[in-house]
């Protein structure tokens, strides 16, 4: 698999240490899954990422606060991703990161608008009729930012972006399941209509007194069928990655089909309880994700409907001259950061478990 390595000639330099650190700290803060997934990438990819999260971060931050008009807070994003593409990003950590991902991999706007057109259809209020309608708003919530992930991991084959954003929208299912009676409190609702009709529930009596019972268990219990059968279709192309990223979006892949594992082992209630996976646990998820995996069929599989216009916008992207590729990352450095990350994980447990309540 070509790997593509940006022209330093091409790339915005103005992010400094100090934003890269800001970053760190954003997604370290944001999604602790995400930060133990992205201490098995390389350094010179982990850094990008951290960008890129920082600023899907704070967009979601931003039009998901209460008491203001969130309306004006997206067409503010707006702004801002439209002078970070120009390279004239706005007086933030985040934005001056974010120019530097766009530029130094070539991504193209369709990605990052996509992700905040996302977020336009949260602000509408907007249900979904079908899988496939859900399907749509996870393409651009979650698909868009795995096929920029892909781009910064320097992969632009169409196969395995196709394979990145299902894993992306695998992975909105599962948040959309474990998250059911959290969403609800706050009127949303994201399950498909015409299963909560199948089911006899009636969404707006649904999200005036959010509760649990035998139909909206089959629900979540389908939509975590649906996030799985994507989980495993992502597979072929975690192996189209460069060897050194492979553990990384495996382990976040696997961490998060075991969100959905909670899910289950809660009893699908996601309404009285969260479910939730523990350090340890993550640390063993994280040194199997680290171990060689035999190739799987399947990466030429055509995309989901939902994420193929993504796909599309990257293969009609301009970009700069490939160069040769740098040498693959040394594995048994992954293993090492991966039981040093076990300790330290283990350690945060252990203190929880004893500090007062």
């Amino acid at each position: 698999m070509p790997v593509f390595v940006p022209d330093p000639s091409t790339v915005c330099t103005s992010a400094g240490a100090d934003d890269l650190a800001a970053c760190r700290a954003a997604i370290r803060a944001g999604s602790k899954s995400f930060f133990a997934a992205s201490m098995l990438l390389p350094p010179r990819v982990r850094s990008s990422a951290y960008g890129l999260y920082a600023f899907c971060r704070l967009s979601d931050d931003a039009v998901d606060e209460t008491g203001g008009d969130r309306a004006a807070a997206l067409a503010r994003l707006e702004r801002r991703l439209t002078a970070a593409l120009a390279g004239r990003p706005a007086n933030h950590p985040a934005d001056r990161a974010l120019a530097e991902v766009l530029a130094r991999h070539a991504i193209p706007e369709a990605l990052p608008r996509a992700l905040l057109e996302g977020f336009a259809w949260d602000i509408e209020g907007r249900r979904y009729d079908t899988l496939s309608d859900l399907a749509a708003y996870a393409a651009r919530v979650a698909g868009a930012v795995g096929a920029m992930m892909t781009l910064v991991m320097g992969v632009r084959d169409a196969d395995a972006l196709a394979r990145a954003c299902g894993l992306g929208v695998a992975m909105q299912f599962t948040n959309i399941a474990r998250d059911v009676g959290e969403d609800a409190r706050t009127g949303r609702l994201y399950l498909p209509r015409d299963w909560l009709d199948a089911a006899g529930l009636d969404a707006d009596a649904f999200l005036s007194e959010p509760r649990l019972s035998p139909g909206l268990k089959r629900v979540v219990a389908d939509l975590l069928t649906a996030a799985d059968g994507l989980y495993a279709r992502a597979e072929p192309g975690i192996a189209a990655l460069p060897l050194s990223c492979r553990p990384a979006i495996r382990a976040a892949g696997t961490i998060y089909a075991q969100i959905g594992r909670a899910v289950e082992e809660n009893g699908l209630d996601s309404i009285t309880r969260r479910a939730r996976v523990s350090g340890a646990h993550k640390a063993g998820l994280l040194a199997r994700a680290a171990l060689p995996k035999r190739r799987a069929s399947g990466l030429s599989a055509p995309p989901l409907p939902e994420t193929a216009f993504l796909v599309e916008a990257v293969m009609h992207h301009p970009i700069p001259a490939a160069r040769r590729p740098p040498p693959w990352w040394d594995v048994s450095g992954q293993v090492v950061r991966v039981l040093d990350l076990i300790e330290v994980l283990e350690e945060r447990d252990a203190f929880r478990r004893s500090a007062p309540s």
